[in-house]
């Protein structure tokens, strides 16, 4: 059996941008999507801690060292720029090998996003 566990999580990021005609998806700063294990195209859920509301969409990096956390196409229009969001990656493991993962958990400085 498989169950689905946290494999990736960026704790209290800031929105930056909310680019509603964009084809879809969540800019992330390339420095934390590594830090977070976090690949381009991977599926992510949205968590915003102003409204509750609660997404999911893809990831796509952003440029290094920016700080960007930018919401595109349809999902722009479930944040505000300044939210604060919770982005979490599920993966599938034995429930064994479950036991023994250790995620990786990211608290990004709130005020800029960026790695202390």
């Amino acid at each position: 059996m498989l169950i689905e566990v946290v494999k990736s999580k960026i704790h209290r990021v800031k929105v930056t941008g909310a680019d509603l005609n964009y084809i879809g998806s969540i800019t992330i700063d390339e420095d934390l999507m590594d830090a977070a294990n976090i690949i381009r195209g991977e599926k992510v859920q949205i968590v915003n801690n102003n409204n509750g509301e609660r997404l999911e969409t893809y990831a796509i990096p952003g440029p290094r060292n920016s700080g960007e956390i930018t919401l595109n196409g349809a999902a722009a229009r479930k944040v505000a720029v300044g939210d604060v969001l919770i982005l979490i990656c599920y993966g599938q493991l034995p429930i064994e090998e479950a036991k023994k993962f250790n995620p990786a958990l990211v608290f990004p400085n709130e005020e800029n996003n960026l790695l202390n």
